[in-house]
C-alpha cells in the first residue's frame, strides 16, 4: 500500500490524535464509523511510518469496556488494511485500579515492511534497538523501558479531583533523523461559569503549567535533545469571556441562582429587542448558543482569534495552519455527524503541535506544499464527542541534519 520507498519521495509520516472515549460506550455503531474513516486516511496517505495517540481508552466506564478495547485493539493490528504494517508498537495504560499512575492514555505505533531502517528508543538502555515483529504493553507501562509515562502531580489538578491526565513519550530514529512522539491529555473547563468569569480562564493556567511541566521534562539533561511532536487532546479552549462577548456583544445579561446557596445558576442573554430572544444560555455544562453554524462556516476561521492558550508557548511550540472546524464537541448521535453538543463552546482541543526542528522537518523546501497536510478525520460522519486530527508529512534524505546534536546518537547506535 505504501509503496516502495525511494530517496526522492521520502518516508511517509502519519501523525493522528483521537480522543476514543466516546467509541468505548457505544461500540457497536461508532466504533465501526470511526475505523472505517480512519482506515480511508491510512488509504489516502499511505505512510510508512504511522502514530496513533489516543486518549480516553475504555471511555468513562473503563473496568466494563475492556472487553470493548481489547477487541478496537485487535482490529487495528489485524485488519486486511494493516497486513503491510508488519512492525507495531501498542502501549495501553489499563492500569484503572492505580488513581496514581493511571491515565487512559493509548500509544499505537505502526511500520510497513518497505521501511526497513527504523528503530526505537530504550530509555533505560540509553540507546536504539531495531523494532520487530507486533509487540502489546499495558498495565504497568511505568516499568516499559521503550516509554516515558507520567501522570502529572495531584497538585497540579484543578479542585483536587485527581483525574486521568499526563502524558506518554517514545522515540524513534529512521534514516538519519530521530524524533520524540509525546502523546498527551490535559484538563478541560470543569463548567462554563467558571471559565467564562476572567480572561484568561483559570482552567487556562491549570494546562499552561501542565503543558510547560511536559515540554520541561521532555528537554531535561537526560538525554539528548531531539525534535519532538506533541500532540493529544490539550483540550485548549476558546478564551471564553472574549468569544462571549462577542457573540453576544447586542445583548443584555440576566443572571439566575440557585434558590439555596445564591451561587450563580445560570447566564441567560437576550436580545434587546426581537421580543428578547434568547441568543445564549450558559450553566455549568450548557452552552447553549442560537446559530451553531458560526462554528462551522469557513471552518470557524474567525473564531481563532480567541484560540490563544498556545500564544504563551509561541517560542517553544508550533503548529501548520488550522482549516478545520472545532474538533469538540460534536453529537455523539451517530445520525449527526456535524451538529455540536449544547455543552461547551467548540473548541479546537485535539491538535498536533510541533517543537522549532520538528516543523524544520515537516516543512522542508524539497516538500511540495501539497504532500503536507494536517486536517481532521470523518468531517460528514459523527466519529464520537471528538474528530480525530492528523498531520501528513514526508521525511526526505538529509531531514536529520536538522537534528539538534543528532550525530552524537547515531554514532552511539548506528542504523
Amino acid at each position: 500500500m505504501a509503496g516502495k520507498l525511494t530517496a526522492a519521495q521520502g518516508t511517509g509520516i502519519l501523525l493522528v490524535t483521537a480522543n476514543v472515549g466516546s467509541l468505548f460506550e457505544d461500540p457497536e455503531n461508532l466504533q465501526k464509523t470511526w475505523l472505517r474513516e480512519f482506515y480511508q486516511t491510512i488509504q489516502t496517505h499511505k505512510p510508512h511510518f504511522f502514530a496513533l495517540h489516543c486518549q480516553e481508552v475504555g471511555g468513562k466506564n473503563y473496568e466494563a469496556s475492556m472487553s470493548h478495547v481489547d477487541s478496537f485493539v485487535k482490529e487495528l493490528l489485524s485488519s486486511d488494511v494493516m497486513k503491510e504494517y508488519n512492525r507495531a508498537r501498542v502501549y495501553l495504560d489499563e492500569n484503572y485500579k492505580s488513581q496514581e499512575h493511571f491515565t487512559a492514555l493509548g500509544s499505537f505505533y505502526f511500520i510497513h515492511e518497505s521501511l526497513k531502517n527504523i528503530q526505537q528508543f530504550d530509555f533505560k538502555a540509553k540507546k536504539f534497538k531495531k523494532v520487530v515483529g507486533k509487540e502489546t504493553y499495558s498495565e504497568t507501562l511505568e516499568s516499559t523501558p521503550s516509554l516515558e509515562k507520567e501522570k502529572f502531580p495531584q497538585d497540579y489538578f484543578p479542585e483536587c479531583k485527581w483525574s486521568r491526565k499526563g502524558f506518554i513519550r517514545t522515540r524513534w530514529a529512521l534514516a538519519d533523523c530521530a524524533f520524540d512522539l509525546v502523546n498527551i491529555h490535559l484538563f478541560h473547563d470543569a463548567s462554563n461559569l467558571i471559565a467564562w468569569e476572567k480572561s484568561p480562564s483559570v482552567y487556562s493556567g491549570t494546562r499552561q503549567k501542565a503543558l510547560g511541566y511536559v515540554l520541561d521534562r521532555i528537554t531535561d539533561q537526560r538525554h539528548e535533545r531531539l525534535p519532538y511532536f506533541v500532540f493529544g487532546d490539550f483540550n485548549f479552549r476558546l478564551d471564553s469571556k472574549q468569544v462571549i462577548e462577542s457573540l453576544c456583544s447586542s445583548t443584555t445579561l440576566q443572571t439566575v441562582r440557585a434558590a439555596d446557596t445564591n451561587e450563580v445558576d445560570k447566564l441567560i442573554f437576550r436580545e434587546s429587542d426581537n421580543d428578547r430572544k434568547v441568543v445564549l444560555q450558559l450553566e455549568k455544562k450548557l452552552f447553549n448558543y442560537v446559530n451553531q453554524d458560526v462554528f462551522r462556516e469557513n471552518n470557524g476561521s474567525p473564531l481563532l482569534e480567541y484560540d490563544k492558550e498556545l500564544s504563551v508557548y509561541k517560542d517553544r511550540l508550533h503548529e501548520l495552519e488550522i482549516s478545520f472546524p472545532p474538533s469538540y464537541p460534536y453529537s455523539e448521535d451517530s445520525s449527526q455527524g456535524k451538529q455540536y453538543m449544547n455543552t461547551r463552546c467548540p473548541a479546537w482541543c485535539d491538535r498536533i503541535l510541533l517543537s522549532a526542528s520538528a516543523r524544520d522537518l515537516v516543512l522542508k523546501p524539497e516538500n511540495e506544499e501539497k504532500s503536507v497536510v494536517y486536517d481532521n478525520i470523518g468531517p460528514n460522519v459523527c466519529m464520537g464527542d471528538h474528530k480525530p486530527v492528523f498531520l501528513s508529512f514526508r521525511i526526505t534524505a538529509g531531514a536529520g541534519k536538522c537534528c539538534q546534536r543528532g550525530e552524537k546518537i547515531f554514532r552511539e547506535a548506528p542504523l
